[in-house]
Parts: structure tokens; sequence; C-alpha cells
């Protein structure tokens, strides 16, 4: 069922809780935390404002790390609400209160009820209590007190049945979909479910085991599907195919091998790398590579040798594909992009992605949005998921817990 969602309701003078993904990376100097990218926070500035404007009083809550459900000072929010406060242009006032104690519950109940229309505020990290990631109830009632109307705007988080994300949707009279997420699930979910064709699905990462069932249900839907990454090189084990040193899992070749049947019977193009970028010696802490040189089409991989990006030719192969598509899912890079040496094929992809203006090109999260952000194309392309474990979960056809508590339109 489609789910409700900010724009379905009115919340003008309502205490509103709002569940933002504001785990974002800090680099702590001198005793001073510093967001060196935040660009999950400006992700959900939309639904922020909204409800700045339409006069809701706003509660925002978020996890930042993993502090195992004690408090940690290096894992507290008040530097988030510091800049957010910049990014708003106006004061975000922060509530440390410990919500598991009745008295400063009941203390918090009277500041939020105190805050002024449009005014906005962020708890503190929701992780630092051990009731949130066991979706302990009392956590999730508690939660619901402070609030007339619940909003989720936190994808990258759905797909965890937590006090936060899933709990407290149950104790509220209103539970809706924020914009980023109302976003989210229009494109992983519309988008793809009925997609525009030729349908061309790009699928990288290091692991088949990470996207079997992606690569089961994609299948059954795409025209062409381009595999890249470490991945490859299990499908060219399973076909028999000299692969030296490069990452493989074995266990998994009988997975490849009946992806490859299924493309088959339903008529898909399913293509693997024809050339490589292979290295003698790769060193993934350091950012460094050894001798390198590129496969001929067909050429096997020597022993010794490890396969670390696509070659050009599987690059041109691919940007031919990608030049003729309506609709357009990258989900995982082509190579070991993080190193400069082998991040060609990688940036390639999302290059001949942003150069096809007249398809729906939509990122799935975690490394491609990387990759893509990288590359230069990250205007260029048509969505990009906030989502990395949760996008993937979604891809693969299953509930998400935080998208299922959810009201029904």
């Amino acid at each position: 069922m489609p789910k409700k969602s900010l724009n379905d309701i009115t919340f003008s003078g309502q205490r509103t809780l709002v569940r933002v993904d504001f785990n974002v990376p800090l680099d702590h100097k001198d005793g001073v935390a510093t967001i060196t990218d935040d660009t999950r926070i400006k992700e959900t500035l939309p639904t922020i404002q909204k409800l700045i404007s339409g006069g809701a009083k706003i509660l925002l809550t978020s996890h930042l790390g993993r502090p195992k459900g004690k408090p940690d000072p290096a894992q507290s929010l008040a530097p988030v609400a510091n800049h957010l406060s910049t990014l708003l242009q106006k004061p975000v006032h922060f509530f440390p209160d410990d919500i598991t104690n009745p008295q400063a519950l009941s203390a918090l109940r009277q500041k939020i009820s105190a805050l002024q229309p449009g005014q906005v505020a962020l708890l503190e990290n929701i992780r630092f209590y051990p009731g949130e990631e066991k979706n302990d109830p009392a956590l999730a009632k508690s939660l619901a007190s402070l609030c007339d109307i619940y909003v989720n705007d936190a994808f990258g988080s759905a797909h965890r049945a937590h006090a936060s994300t899933e709990g407290v949707a149950h104790h509220v009279p209103i539970a809706v979909a924020g914009l980023l997420m109302e976003r989210e699930l229009a494109y992983l979910g519309g988008k793809l479910e009925n997609p525009e064709h030729p349908f061309v699905v790009i699928l990288g990462g290091a692991k088949v085991s990470d996207k079997i069932a992606v690569i089961d249900r994609l299948l059954e839907k795409a025209d062409t599907l381009l595999i890249g990454g470490g991945m490859a090189y299990t499908f060219k084990h399973a076909l028999g195919q000299k692969i030296g040193r490069s990452l493989c899992e074995p266990d998994h070749t009988t997975t490849a091998l009946s992806a490859l049947q299924k493309a088959k019977q339903r008529g898909v193009e399913l293509l693997m790398p024809i050339d490589n970028l292979i290295t003698d010696s790769l060193n993934f802490d350091a950012r460094t590579v050894g001798a390198t040189r590129t496969t001929t089409p067909g050429e096997p991989i020597p022993d010794g040798w490890e396969g670390v990006d696509i070659g050009p030719e599987t690059i041109k192969l691919y940007a031919s594909r990608i030049a003729t598509a309506k609709t357009i899912l990258w989900n995982g890079p082509m190579g070991v992009f993080e190193i400069k040496a082998c991040a060609e094929g990688t940036f390639a992809i999302a290059r001949a992605i942003a150069q096809n203006t007249a398809a729906t090109s939509i990122i799935g999260g975690g490394d491609s949005v990387k990759a893509v952000k990288r590359s230069g194309c990250a205007d260029k392309v048509t969505f990009m998921s906030t989502g990395g474990g949760a996008s993937l979960e979604f891809l693969e056809g299953k509930t998400l817990p935080g998208v299922a508590a959810l009201h029904d339109k």
C-alpha cells in the first residue's frame, strides 16, 4: 500500500517527532568535533523546512555511530545541532534529557510543548539507550509521548526494526513518511516496479553473495544486466575462466550459473567484463597497487595477478548499452575505485550514465553514490538513494520495517 507522507497531513502547532539520519562522520581535534560530510543532514532539510513553514513544533531524533546502548560524549549529537542551526539559519535547541527517566521525560514534554510553531529541537543520540536497537516498547512509548505526529525521513535506517524507526509508529495517532523517504519509495519502488524500457541494470561491488536476491529479482524486469566489480570474477570462475588471485566466492559459483541460466531463459542480455585492469600487488589500506596492465579481450588473468577494474573495451561495451537505456539502475562500483589507479572504470560508467539525459537514472546507495560524487556527475543523475543496506533490501523486494509501520494512504 502507498504510504501517507507529509504532503497528506496538516501539522500546524502539532508536536512533530521526525526520525532523521544524522549519522555523519565527525573529526575530533583539540576537543572540537567537526562534521566532515554533511550530505545526510542536507538531504532531510526539505522535510524540516516544510515543517518550519507549516508551523509545526519540530523534534528531531537520530542515531550517530555505535555507542552500544550507553552515553559516549564522542558520539553526541550536540555538534550536529550547531551545524544544523547554521544550515537553517535559525536556532536549533539541543535536548540531552534522559527519556528513560520519568521525571526527565516529564520535563522534556513541557519543553517541547513550550516550543513556538516553527521552532526546532534535536534529541541526544537515540542509541545511547539500550532499548533503541532492541525495539523496546517502553522506549517507543516514551518517544511517542513526546509528539502528536511521527515522521520517518531516515530511509537509510528503515530496514532496521528499532524503537525510533519502527516501534514508535505503533503508539502515535499519525505516522507518515518525510519528503526524502517519499522520494526514495517513489524511485526505488515506483520507477523500478514498472520501468520504462530499455531497462539497464549495472551491478558491481565485491561479492555475489551480497546481491543474490537483487540479481534474481532484477532479472525479471531488466533488458540488460552489466556485471562488474569483484563479483564479476565469481561469474568468470563459474564459467571455468582463469582469474588468477582475483576476489572470488567459490561457494557461489552455482548462484552465478543460475543467474546466467535465468538470464538466458528470460532473454536478458547479461554481460561481463571482456578485459580487465590487473595488478600483481594491491594494498587497499595504503591505497596503492604494484605493477598494472590491461588484459586483452578474452585473455585469462595469470597466476599471481588480480583484477581491480574493468578495461577500456568493457567500458566501451557497457557505455553503448547505457546510451540506449530509458531507465538505469546502478548499484556497486566496477573496481577498487577508492584507489586512483583503479578508478577509471567506475568513473567512466558514471560519466556514461550522466551523458544519457533521456533516461531516468537511479543510483542505489552506498559506494555507488560515493563514486558518482567523486566523478563529478552527481548533479547529472536523476536520483541518488541515501540508503546502503536499506536500498539493497528494498530492491530485493523485502519489507522494510520502518516503512511498513507507517500509515497507509
